[in-house]
């Protein structure tokens, strides 16, 4: 094992230019990189801690509680599972967990704007603290995304990072839940166009994606996925290429 990884888990990730390159950004953008992959590598340190990153606005400090949240901090920022360029206007995150994702969309540029979804209550909680110097730039939502308006059970274990609607986990609760048309729907008549819609829910990925209207879907530039279709799931409106775990979705003719 190095760190919480099976070495052979290790031996097919050196085979992987993602992650040469996530090492690199490693180097560049931690201001404490060594502490910060001592911490990935061998998930050592204690916890809560702050991560300063530096990004094109500047640094930013996330809180993180424990090495999973050290994981998706490497994993967005360094491996830029969700790398969209510095254009972007107008973001969707579905599964916002403590808001790693939503500093890196809102550190683009000054004039990127956000909304946030996300049904653990914990999780808001810690989204809203890493959020707190970015408030006039993203809505916040405490609700699950789902095929129709209402609730849904969600499953999810200590750390918060893996949680999904219908799971099976160490604990579950009733959330609330909002449709993904209906949600797209409003961001879309206050927007005009979504530059990124990222999707990370852990289930329901595919039902997600079907669910979204033609119409609605020609007006989103660039759909990134935590999730594996085999093949393009959106051929009329898209084309799709599958980088690692992240199915990325761009817009013919964006």
């Amino acid at each position: 094992m190095l760190g919480n990884r099976p070495l052979i888990r290790v031996g097919r990730a050196a085979l992987q230019m993602r992650h040469y390159r996530a090492l690199k950004n490693s180097l560049l953008r931690y201001e404490r990189p060594f502490d910060s992959l001592f911490r990935y590598l061998f998930a050592g340190g204690r916890y809560p801690t702050e991560v300063p990153i530096r990004t094109p606005l500047g640094a930013v400090r996330p809180v993180i509680y424990s090495y999973h949240d050290m994981l998706t901090i490497s994993e967005v920022f360094c491996r830029e599972d969700y790398r969209c360029g510095e254009s972007i206007k107008t973001v969707v995150d579905f599964g916002s967990n403590i808001g790693i994702s939503a500093l890196y969309f809102l550190t683009r540029n000054r004039e990127a704007f956000a909304y946030l979804f996300e049904p653990l209550p914990r999780n808001g909680e810690r989204l809203l603290k890493n959020l707190r110097h970015f408030k006039d730039r993203y809505e916040f939502y405490p609700v699950a995304i789902t095929l129709s308006d209402g609730e849904a059970e969600l499953g999810f274990e200590e750390t918060g990072r893996y949680g999904g609607i219908g799971l099976k986990r160490e604990k579950t609760m009733r959330v609330p839940s909002r449709g993904v048309s209906s949600v797209l729907r409003e961001v879309l008549h206050k927007r005009g166009e979504v530059d990124v819609l990222k999707i990370d829910i852990e289930s329901l990925e595919e039902e997600i994606l079907a669910a979204i209207p033609q119409d609605m879907l020609r007006r989103i530039k660039q759909i990134l996925v935590e999730y594996d279709y085999g093949r393009n799931f959106l051929p009329v409106t898209h084309d799709y290429l599958q980088d690692g775990p992240i199915a990325r979705f761009r817009r013919r003719g964006a």
